[in-house]
């Protein structure tokens, strides 16, 4: 195969960017064949800016045309896994917008589905494209940080207000949208916190519903999790304070990282704290000698572009995926574990226990209620939106 067929399911504020984006032609190896939604005025946008792309007025449709070779799909959060396990029963390749699903145990089934394809699923994690994270993730990951102790990340500058969830019929419900700020914004963060430091043991949540919005779901959360190490993460997140804050430190036996405002410091030892801390004779003995680094961000993440592109690249030449679907699992695996430790009032181990987690989201979602006053859709431009960007 030389060039990628793609199709885009769901045409709103992200699948518009990605069809501005392939049918401009910036994503080598990839050809806009094919869009579908369900509103004919989004579709009509689509044949306005791209007159040789196929319109379909269902995702079905599209997926039995023929008529692609991989499919991105950017509709609500719960028709994720439907549309992904019938993509790759179709042979189709998969790069599905975060999160991957509502629940671990969809994510799980569109993982099977997968492997009995045998076609290339990913992530819509653009902001691993970020240099800084990477960089933070090969301290940790190499060892230069030593043996990791604690991760806190304070992520409240996901501010968002009214409107914005009155801008779509299917936000700020568990019908709808399935969860809010852990389900919606911070999939981003939580992915970060589990590529960088990896996966706890056990976590205990606290989920405020509506404490700043008029919504059904939660808009600030805590999480508290705990490895088999001994190390410990904080993850505080909300859309309701403004100015907020993007600040991750991550400490280890070896020193210390920083990284806020575009900046990452990092504070490494000669040698192992735990080594000076008992070998150390005298209590006025000086500590090991540090050596400070500090790395600017020179370069912007690749962001959208670059996971596409990185998709392209794996379909068409093999190149391992930044953001391989599978990942998906463990950010959804935190943020389904808060919320079951917040419902449930206790701690909740990993791997997740999924039927009781599926047995709670559905009393959740059967006694779902919440609808916007007024819907006030925001306009289908084709662009990558700033607030999809990390942000400092």
């Amino acid at each position: 195969m030389k060039e990628l067929r793609v199709g885009v399911i769901g045409v709103g504020n992200m699948g518009s960017a990605h069809v501005q984006t392939i049918g401009s032609g910036l994503i080598n190896g990839m050809k806009l064949t094919a869009v579908a939604d369900i509103a004919p005025e989004r579709l009509a946008w689509v044949k306005t800016h791209n007159t040789n792309v196929i319109c379909y007025d269902s995702a079905e449709k599209l997926l039995n045309s023929g008529s692609v070779d991989a499919v991105i799909i950017a509709v609500p959060h719960w028709l994720h896994p439907e549309i992904a396990c019938h993509a790759f029963e179709k042979g189709l390749h998969v790069l599905t917008e975060k999160p991957a699903g509502v629940a671990v145990s969809q994510v799980q089934q569109m993982i099977e589905a997968r492997r009995k394809a045998d076609t290339v699923f990913g992530v819509m994690f653009n902001q691993r494209t970020n240099p800084l994270f990477a960089r933070s993730r090969q301290l940790v990951r190499t060892g230069a940080l030593g043996q990791p102790k604690r991760l806190v990340w304070i992520i409240t500058n996901w501010y968002r207000n009214q409107a914005y969830y009155d801008s779509g019929a299917w936000r700020a419900s568990w019908r709808g949208e399935g969860g809010g700020v852990l389900l919606n914004q911070a999939p981003h963060n939580l992915d970060l916190w589990q590529w960088i430091f990896g996966m706890p043991n056990r976590i205990m949540g606290f989920c405020d519903v509506g404490k700043y919005h008029h919504i059904e779901v939660e808009d600030d959360a805590t999480i508290y999790a705990e490895y088999d190490s001994g190390a410990r993460a904080t993850f505080i997140t909300t859309t309701g304070e403004y100015p907020g804050t993007n600040r991750l430190e991550i400490s280890g036996d070896r020193g210390k990282l920083v990284l806020e405002d575009g900046v990452l410091k990092f504070w490494q030892l000669a040698y192992g704290e735990h080594e000076f801390r008992f070998s150390a004779k005298d209590p006025s003995a000086p500590p090991p000698a540090i050596t400070f680094t500090e790395t600017k961000q020179e370069q912007p993440e690749t962001a959208h572009r670059g996971i596409l592109q990185n998709f392209a690249d794996a379909v068409l030449l093999g190149t391992p995926l930044l953001a391989p679907g599978e990942d998906g699992l463990n950010e959804l695996s935190i943020s389904n574990a808060a919320y079951l430790s917040s419902w449930t009032g206790g701690w909740v181990d990993l791997p997740l226990d999924t039927a009781a987690f599926d047995r709670e989201m559905a009393k959740k979602v059967s006694s779902s209620s919440y609808s916007a006053t007024q819907v006030i859709p925001e306009p289908t431009d084709g662009s990558y939106k700033t607030r999809w960007s990390v942000r400092w």
